[in-house]
């Protein structure tokens, strides 16, 4: 009922607003900006003269001024280092104007200009097709997302998207990637959720280990709770992850790297261009292949008597076709293949009280040291093959269907550890247990069609996307292992060895391990659609909704999964205001999200097995976004409030007398809730040539509010610090013989992190300020760089109701060739 009142309410203002708009009448120039051998010219200036109106071409080269009334104007292209070209248009009886344009440079030039010419604002992004599932600006669009791209990645030597996603405000990393099938790589927290990297380009790309950077060409963090657009399935409520990829260009060209440093760290990678050479110089090419590949291999810092290791290979192979103007098909690849040993990561014995300490820097472990031995080794893969075809079916309708086949597979070992109390009040002793996969394998299809459209309905402009999904995710994943020994910590460093593959294949041998299995099958069929509806040329609305069908097949997760399947409807509203247009937005959204059971029923409090409801996350949000002096400075801040609600929660049923056995030891009820609030802020300026500037804030209260009596009230144990913080300032000499010469400096804070947190066992990891630096020197044909990363050797931890130790400081040069 809730959802039909925000409907109506949509329709009233609507309504009200036609008689305005249809004074207004406006409409768009469009057009596209190629180089003189026909390569698309991105993040170029394309504005008219005289007035403030304007937009930035994209990575294809595509240009929309909106909102132009009818009349006489000039049409101006324009960069820092480039020759302006400009053209006369007219527009006459609101209807659209398309205009092209050729730059007297080649694309090489072009690269020279944007280094040597340091684009105003290169670290910022100011607009998106894939996180409204429509190209639309950001000052346009209701949600709060930050962009991480290529150019900042590059300028601070960042080589995996873990690192990358330190640039991105309010997210935290919690636990590294373990490598193992059915994880998904690493953790993050984002609003006090948990999220991880599921997407590529919008749709299906799950991974297991590490995450090569070589293919990226940019990091999209979408906040809040997502699902009307992307599902509930690879999303979270705090957001999503979105890697968009390099696409092959229309120029022959490319970069070779060469990189090596601290912890035996060496690293070669390869970016190249190749297109159809007999094809006409100032045409599109009609084939392009794009080839990114990159080997890594570094040794673990915890060195002390042995030294684990971790070596990924990674090729994305891309090929692009475009038989017409009309027609564009992408087919590509990501193979990831990695091999190693996996990073620390330490339980805790509940209540962890006992162990005498409460907080990880007194824990009597060594930073420095490794708790393993030889042979512990784990074997991982992930192939994703993806495929793209996008079709104009007229100037205002365009047909885009995905095809993804994502598949990960993991062998080996998997150390952990528990701190546990010692006997009789003794030292505290670390339990070491395993838990290893035996070719496990998920696998993960999702075909999805779009039809986008931009046309007017009378004096109004709309901006549609309609979309069926079909999404297959099958686990098939054997956890097997357990407690091994426990040994004191006041070993000699290489009385640690003693725990190898030798002595875990020797426990096994003795006592067969035990096995979780995760055997499940499920289909979700989707439906969605989105409008954005300009009322007038500062006012827009977006109304969403998603219809989505769950089918679970069943099998085994550890127990016994039952089929079940639940259908749900997502909607999502949005509204923007642009007082100063183009300059300053005035935003605000509703958006929803949910989260279907792992089983189908529970077992409630009077012993019965009851249907689950699909919980669900409902979020408000209001902030600015600015994109201001002249385009130097781009800004978000918001604020916004997220209740999730009928979660499962345990509430055992004791026994009616003592040896009575009428207990509910499992019973739960379905009633918990949780909420988070908090404050963001993103920011990407250059207030002077040659001056950028990344930083981002970003304050969260999330809590428990009707949990169990020890949680209830208190912040969750898998919600983050409160506190996050980022920053990175860099300046490249503008001109002179040394232009193109740089450095860079910032890093990241995160408050204190309650890894345990009940009304009786707290478990803190403190505070911590990691700050970085780099230096580079980069031509149009080299680029000389070196980076040091937690210049002050700090220690640190991090964690997902675990401590998890993490790099401490290392240096790292690195060689580029550009072609």
């Amino acid at each position: 009922m809730n959802h039909l009142r925000l409907l109506g309410l949509a329709t009233i203002v609507s309504a009200a607003a036609l008689p305005a708009w249809a004074q207004q009448a406006s409409t768009t120039i469009r057009g596209t900006v190629t180089t003189q051998d026909g390569s698309p010219a991105e993040a170029v200036s394309v504005g008219l003269k005289g007035r403030p109106q304007g937009a930035i071409t994209d990575a294809q080269g595509r240009f929309a001024i909106e909102r132009v009334r009818d009349g006489e104007y000039t049409v101006v292209v324009s960069a820092v280092g480039l020759q302006t070209t400009e053209k006369p248009v007219t527009v006459s009886g609101g209807q659209p104007v398309t205009v092209d344009f050729t730059l007297a440079e080649s694309a090489q030039q072009l690269r020279e200009v944007t280094v040597q010419g340091n684009r105003i604002n290169k670290f910022s992004r100011k607009q998106s097709v894939d996180v409204a599932k429509m190209p639309l600006s950001n000052l346009e669009n209701p949600q709060v997302y930050a962009t991480v791209g290529k150019e900042l990645l590059t300028e601070q030597l960042v080589f995996t998207v873990d690192d990358a996603t330190r640039n991105a405000p309010g997210l935290q990393k919690m636990w590294d990637a373990t490598g193992r099938s059915g994880d998904g790589g690493a953790y993050y927290a984002s609003r006090g959720f948990v999220v991880s990297s599921q997407l590529r380009n919008g749709v299906a790309g799950a991974v297991t280990s590490d995450i090569d950077a070589v293919n990226l060409e940019k990091l999209e963090l979408i906040k809040g709770p997502s699902a009307t657009l992307f599902g509930s399935a690879l999303t979270s409520y705090g957001g999503l992850i979105n890697r968009v990829t390099k696409k092959p260009t229309d120029t022959f060209g490319g970069e070779i790297n060469v990189a090596a440093g601290s912890y035996g760290f060496h690293r070669v990678s390869a970016d190249v261009n190749l297109v159809d050479q007999n094809a006409p110089a100032d045409q599109p090419k009609t084939l392009g292949l794009r080839l990114n590949t990159a080997y890594t291999y570094e040794d673990s810092y915890q060195n002390k008597g042995y030294t684990g290791f971790n070596k990924n290979l990674a090729v994305a192979p891309s090929l692009q076709w475009r038989p017409s103007d009309r027609l564009t098909v992408n087919l590509d690849a990501e193979i990831y293949k990695g091999r190693g040993t996996s990073k620390q990561i330490i339980f805790f014995y509940f209540p962890s009280a006992q162990l005498g300490f409460n907080r990880a820097e007194d824990a009597p472990l060594d930073y420095r040291q490794s708790y393993t031995g030889p042979g512990l080794i784990q074997d991982s893969r992930s192939t994703n093959l993806f495929g793209q075809v996008r079709y104009k079916i007229s100037p205002s309708f365009t047909s885009t269907t995905f095809l993804t086949s994502s598949h990960s597979y993991s062998n080996g070992n998997a150390p952990y550890f528990y701190l546990m109390p010692g006997a009789n009040g003794g030292p505290v002793t670390l339990a070491r247990a395993d838990q290893s996969t035996q070719n496990s394998r998920r696998q993960v299809w999702e075909v999805q069609q779009l039809f986008n459209g931009d046309f007017q309905v009378g004096s109004l402009r709309n901006r549609v996307v309609l979309g069926l999904d079909f999404l297959r995710i099958n686990n098939d994943q054997d956890f097997f292992g357990g407690y091994i020994d426990a040994v004191p910590l006041t070993l000699g460093a290489n009385d640690y060895r003693s725990f190898n593959r030798d002595a875990v294949q020797a426990a096994y041998a003795a006592a067969a391990p035990s096995h979780y299995l995760v055997v499940t099958k499920s289909n979700t069929y989707s439906a969605f659609a989105s409008d954005v509806l300009n009322l007038t040329d500062k006012l827009s609305v977006l109304a969403a909704l998603r219809l989505d069908h769950y089918d679970n097949k069943g099998g085994v997760y550890y127990t016994e999964n039952k089929p079940y399947s639940q259908t749900t409807l997502s909607p999502k509203f949005g509204v923007v205001y642009q007082p100063v247009k183009d300059r300053v937005a005035l935003f605000a959204n509703y958006q929803n999200s949910f989260r279907n059971p792992t089983d189908g029923t529970f077992i409630n409090t009077s012993g019965q097995a009851q249907t689950a409801k699909v919980e669900r996350a409902n979020q408000w949000e209001s902030g600015v976004k600015l994109d201001a002096a002249g385009g130097r400075i781009s800004a978000t801040l918001s604020y916004y409030n997220v209740q999730v609600q009928d979660l499962l929660r345990a509430t055992p049923v004791a026994p009616s007398s003592p040896g009575a056995t009428n207990g509910i030891p499992n019973a739960q009820t379905q009633n918990g809730t949780q909420f988070s609030q908090g404050a963001e802020l993103n920011l990407t300026a250059n207030p002077v040539e040659g001056l950028n500037i990344v930083a981002g804030y970003a304050y969260n209260v999330s809590e428990w509010k009707n949990a169990s009596e020890a949680e209830n009230g208190r912040r969750p144990n898998v919600a983050s610090s409160p506190n996050l913080a980022n920053l990175w300032v860099s300046y490249r000499l503008p001109s002179g013989t040394l232009r193109g010469l740089g450095a860079g400096f910032g890093g990241n804070y995160a408050s204190e992190n309650r890894i345990v947190n009940t009304t009786t066992d707290v478990f803190t990891l403190p505070s911590y300020t990691v700050l970085n630096a780099s230096i580079f020197f980069d031509q149009p044909k080299y680029r000389l760089s070196a980076k040091v990363d937690n210049l002050t050797d700090k220690q640190y931890w991090t964690g997902y109701t675990t401590m998890n130790p993490q790099k401490l400081r290392s240096i790292i040069g690195s060689i580029a060739y550009k072609f």
